[in-house]
């Protein structure tokens, strides 16, 4: 298992949903490459699917762990996935839930990019039979169920003010709450480069400065600050996902009850044990 772990590249995108139009360009994605000892490779921002499908295929090794922050795959006519539906039963105490995705929502960058990198020979994995050992793989997360699932950055309670203040709190009142939440985000996962699982967000110029320099006051400017941490985060999670497996992680849409079609449309997600359905392995 450690040859395994130590030859395996996670990659972590934080992915516009939107691809964007000759009029008006896609936002950014954070994007981050992260070696099994916690040095970070790569990391930036990319703006629209053609260049994300670069910068990946620029930064992937022979066995690579792709966590993507966007739905992957979505096949239901109307509400919400299972997984998503998911993410809140078992989360919502914590503060965190998901947004509905179907296949009428407009937004579908995620489905786009696996059918693209399914073309190039990387398989898309639900994680039902556990994290891969070997290829090019890719698979979706969401950073809340990462930040509150995760024991090593601290937030037993609930979620941080991160991107999200408190409903109801005045734009000028939740912008100083969001931006402190973002810089001690950051603070905590700089503390990774310890843990068993680490990230060393000072091995590389564009996430030392996360750690190094203050919250931008530009707006524009602070979102990309959430998009490259929530990239780290995503590729930490790959990280945590392939040594520990459900150990330390759980694969939500798995339901109970029917024939099960794979793969499914799942979400991996840290988890502590109050944060598993009760009598499932998963």
């Amino acid at each position: 298992m450690d040859a395994i772990v130590r030859s395996l590249r996670c990659l972590g995108i934080d992915l516009a949903w939107g691809e964007g139009s000759l009029a008006k360009p896609a936002n950014r994605s954070g994007v981050v490459a992260l070696e099994p000892n916690g040095r970070v490779v790569a990391a930036g921002w990319t703006i629209g699917l053609d260049q994300t499908v670069e910068w990946i295929e620029a930064h992937a090794a022979t066995d690579t762990l792709l966590f993507v922050d966007a739905p992957l795959l979505v096949e239901n006519d109307s509400g919400q996935r299972v997984a998503e539906r998911q993410v809140g039963q078992r989360y919502g105490r914590w503060w965190v839930s998901a947004n509905s995705t179907n296949v009428n929502s407009p937004r579908q960058a995620g489905v786009h990019l696996r059918q693209r990198l399914e073309s190039r020979g990387w398989r898309y994995d639900d994680g039902v039979s556990g994290p891969p050992h070997d290829g090019q793989v890719l698979s979706e997360r969401y950073p809340y169920t990462a930040i509150v699932g995760a024991p090593e950055l601290g937030y037993h309670d609930k979620r941080p003010a991160y991107k999200r203040a408190k409903k109801g709190t005045k734009a000028a009142d939740a912008w100083p709450v969001r931006v402190a939440a973002c810089d001690e985000l950051i603070r905590r996962v700089a503390t990774l480069v310890d843990a068993e699982v680490p990230i060393d967000l000072l091995s590389y110029p564009e996430t030392a400065a996360l750690v190094e320099m203050p919250s931008p006051t530009v707006a524009a400017d602070y979102k990309r600050r959430e998009d490259l941490l929530d990239a780290a985060i995503c590729a930490w999670t790959a990280a945590l996902w392939h040594r520990f497996g459900e150990q330390r992680c759980q694969v939500l849409g798995v339901v109970d009850h029917g024939p099960a079609t794979r793969p499914i449309a799942s979400i991996i997600a840290p988890a502590r044990p109050e944060q598993r359905a009760v009598g499932t392995g998963h």
